[in-house]
C-alpha cells in the first residue's frame, strides 16, 4: 500500500502545473485526467494484489459487490482536486483498508508537501516516519481549527472566531490533527467515505478522535457513502467538542 500511495503521488507531481483535460461530474464535483490516471495505477496495483478484497472509489463507478467483502480498499487518488487544478499544494492521495465498517491501514500522501501520513489499527501514526500525536489539552485557539466558518461558530465564544485558512483537502485539514498542525478540524455535511476513511485511521492512531459530531463513531463500506457534520481533535479536546455541541442541542 505505501508504495503504491508513494507512486500515485509521483504521478500527481509529474502531471501537476501541466494542461490537463478536466470537466465537472455530478452538479459541480471537478475531474481532470490526473484523478483518472491516479485511480487506475492505484486500482492495478492494489486489486492485482487483492483479489479478493472489496473497491469503493471516488472515481471508479460504485457497485453492491464490495458489501459482502470482509476487507475494502477505499480511494481518493486526488482529494482536493480544485486545488491541485489550481495549482495549489493542497491536495493529497488517499488510501484505505475497511474491516467491518471500520479503517484497519491508511496512507494519505502530500506529494506538494512531502507529507506522508501513515497508520496500522494499534501501532500509532507517523508523517514521515516519524511518531506524531494530536495537541492535547481542551482549550479552543480558534487559529488552530479548521472547517466551516457556521458550524465553528456554533462553539463558545464565537466573537473570538479567526478561523485558520482554507485547506483545499479534506483528508489534509483532519490529518492535520494527528500532527498537531491543528487544534481541531470540522466537516460540513455531505462528505464521503473515501474523504474521510484514511485520515479517520491516521487521527484515531495519534491520540486524537474523529466522528460524528454526536461522537459516534463514523461507519464505512456500507450502501450509502454519504456522511453528515463531523468533528476531529486530541481525545480530551474531542470530548469537549461534542460536549459542547451536546448542549447546544439540549
Amino acid at each position: 500500500m505505501e508504495h503504491t500511495v508513494r507512486e500515485a503521488g509521483a504521478l500527481g507531481l509529474s502531471m501537476f502545473h501541466t494542461e490537463l483535460r478536466k470537466w465537472i461530474k455530478g452538479e459541480s464535483s471537478p475531474v481532470s485526467e490526473a484523478d483518472i490516471a491516479l485511480n487506475d495505477l492505484i486500482e492495478q496495483r492494489l486489486r492485482s494484489a487483492t483479489p479478493d478484497y472489496g473497491w469503493l472509489s471516488e472515481e471508479s463507478l460504485d457497485g453492491d459487490a464490495r458489501l459482502g467483502k470482509q476487507l475494502t480498499w477505499i480511494i481518493d487518488p486526488i482529494d482536493g482536486t480544485r486545488s491541485y487544478l489550481a495549482g495549489r499544494e493542497d491536495w493529497c492521495v488517499c488510501v484505505a483498508l475497511v474491516e467491518e465498517h471500520r479503517p484497519v491501514m491508511a496512507a494519505v500522501y502530500a506529494p506538494s508537501t512531502d507529507e506522508f501520513f501513515l497508520s496500522r489499527r494499534g501501532q500509532g501514526t507517523t508523517c514521515n516516519g516519524k511518531p506524531v500525536q494530536a495537541t492535547p489539552g481542551t482549550a479552543l485557539d480558534f487559529t488552530r481549527i479548521a472547517g466551516p466558518k457556521p458550524l465553528v461558530e456554533r462553539l463558545p465564544h464565537p466573537e473570538e472566531l479567526v478561523l485558520h485558512p482554507r485547506i483545499g483537502s479534506l483528508a489534509l485539514r483532519l490529518c492535520w490533527i494527528a500532527n498537531g498542525r491543528l487544534d481541531a478540524a470540522f466537516a460540513g455535511g455531505q462528505s464521503k467515505d473515501w474523504d474521510l476513511a484514511a485520515a479517520d485511521l491516521i487521527v484515531n492512531e495519534a491520540n486524537g478522535r474523529m466522528s460524528e459530531l454526536s461522537g459516534d463513531p463514523i461507519l464505512y463500506n456500507r450502501r450509502e457513502v454519504t456522511h453528515g457534520l463531523l468533528v476531529a481533535a486530541g481525545a480530551d479536546r474531542h470530548a469537549h467538542i461534542v460536549e459542547q455541541f451536546r448542549i447546544n442541542r439540549a
